[in-house]
């Protein structure tokens, strides 16, 4: 197995490309590894990270004629952005999606979807046969069962995947709060899908703008 360590593994928004498989209606109908409801908060807060740090992002989906159209959690972060529909189940095997990714010119691929152990796995070990950086984002993913979740990740880490939560990676592309770039996007995600820390920094804000009280003697 190659080791990820060192600096130059850490995932970097110039170098990252990110590929969101299948948030749609059919897969999320028998979605058991994962609360629907933190399943489409943790992809749609994805969807607006890689937003905020302008990394491209493809969006695909499966015969959605049948299988339903991507979360608009997702697609109204991209208004007017094409999405790939397929009928192949291994996006890596759409010529259209490997196009749209090697166009971006970026190395470090980052795929999220529905679901682990099928549109996910699949990708990410051909893609990972190819030479590619593959990150998988665990909890913008999910399985048909807790089970078919975690086997599909030991595969795909046995494949050399690396893996990760969506704010784990939102960490790493902003890595420094000294780079205030992204800094204001990114808050607005954390404020919007990150729950409690979201909201004690809108009670801090509120704090530190609301006048201290005097007694009068």
């Amino acid at each position: 197995m190659t080791f990820r360590n060192g600096l130059s593994s850490l995932l970097r928004p110039e170098d990252s490309v990110l590929v969101l498989i299948d948030h749609q209606p059919y897969q999320l109908a028998n979605l058991n590894s994962h609360d629907p409801h933190s399943l489409v908060n943790n992809s749609a807060a994805l969807a607006k990270t890689a937003k905020a740090f302008n990394v491209p992002t493809i969006l695909t989906s499966v015969v959605a004629d049948r299988g339903g159209l991507i979360f608009p959690h997702i697609t109204d972060v991209f208004p007017g952005q094409e999405v790939i529909d397929r009928t192949f189940i291994n996006t890596w095997e759409d010529e259209n999606v490997v196009d749209a990714v090697k166009a971006t010119g970026r190395k470090q691929l980052i795929i999220a979807g529905l679901w682990t152990e099928i549109c996910v796995a699949m990708p990410v070990i051909h893609a990972l046969g190819e030479g590619w950086d593959v990150t998988v984002i665990t909890d913008a993913s999910g399985g048909t069962s807790v089970e078919a979740h975690e086997v599909a990740i030991q595969r795909m880490i046995a494949a050399g995947a690396n893996m990760m939560t969506w704010l784990a990676l939102a960490s790493e592309w902003q890595r420094d709060w000294a780079r205030t770039e992204h800094a204001s996007e990114l808050t607005e995600v954390l404020k919007q899908h990150v729950a409690g820390s979201g909201i004690a920094y809108l009670w801090e804000q509120q704090l530190l703008n609301t006048p201290v009280a005097t007694r009068a003697n």
